[in-house]
């Protein structure tokens, strides 16, 4: 089976004990991957989303973009070696990087002038707690049909008991998580969405022989 490097990830995630993937968690520092395996890259996107700046109580804690070129080495990482790289939904990486921005109704759209292609998929379509739109960038791999556009509207139980249902579609699942769990919950990769992401990497050497 082909090897791939799956990059930034939990030290006991997902991605943990498998197979024929070179983990590389934060002890590791991604940053310093120079191959020789595709890639499926997963950089810390806290400085590219809605509240880069910080909590909205508190804004303009942070610069936008500020993760110590993880994004800028995820990138490159795919560039070079292959394979593809998943961060949220309007992601403002896309922006700074000069990539085009996905459809939300999904299907593949030429991303950059290199060869990259990029692509909005949801994840609660492969397992996810939530609907979580997500964009893709990939490199070097056989594009394949995903499941496109946005999940059926899920509204958590107790939020409708609780406020009633316009308010509980407005807050959506991740508002009714607590605690720690609603950033591990919300920041997992659900095991069917790992191995599609893990199957389109090695698809790079697959081309590479043929």
């Amino acid at each position: 089976m082909i090897q791939v490097a799956a990059l930034y990830v939990e030290t006991n995630g997902s991605y943990s004990g498998l197979s024929n993937v070179d983990l590389w968690d934060e002890d590791r520092d991604a940053r310093l991957y120079n191959g020789p395996y595709p890639v499926v890259a997963h950089p810390p996107c806290q400085r590219w989303g809605r509240y880069w700046h910080g909590s909205p109580a508190k804004p303009h804690q942070y610069c936008q973009g500020d993760d110590n070129g993880c994004f800028a080495a995820a990138l490159h990482a795919v560039r070079i070696y292959g394979g593809v790289l998943e961060h949220p939904a309007d992601s403002h990486a896309w922006r700074w990087f000069g990539l085009n921005h996905p459809h939300r109704k999904g299907g593949w759209i030429s991303a950059d002038k290199v060869g990259g292609l990029t692509c909005c998929v949801w994840q609660g379509h492969y397992g996810h707690f939530a609907g979580k739109p997500t964009w893709l960038y990939t490199h070097g791999i056989n594009p394949q049909d995903l499941i496109w556009g946005p999940t059926e509207q899920r509204i958590h139980p107790e939020a409708l008991k609780k406020y009633g249902y316009e308010k509980a579609r407005r807050i959506g699942m991740m508002a009714m998580v607590g605690g720690r769990d609603k950033t591990r919950i919300r920041n997992s990769t659900p095991p069917t969405f790992r191995d599609l992401l893990i199957g389109m990497a090695r698809t790079v050497s697959v081309r590479t022989k043929q």
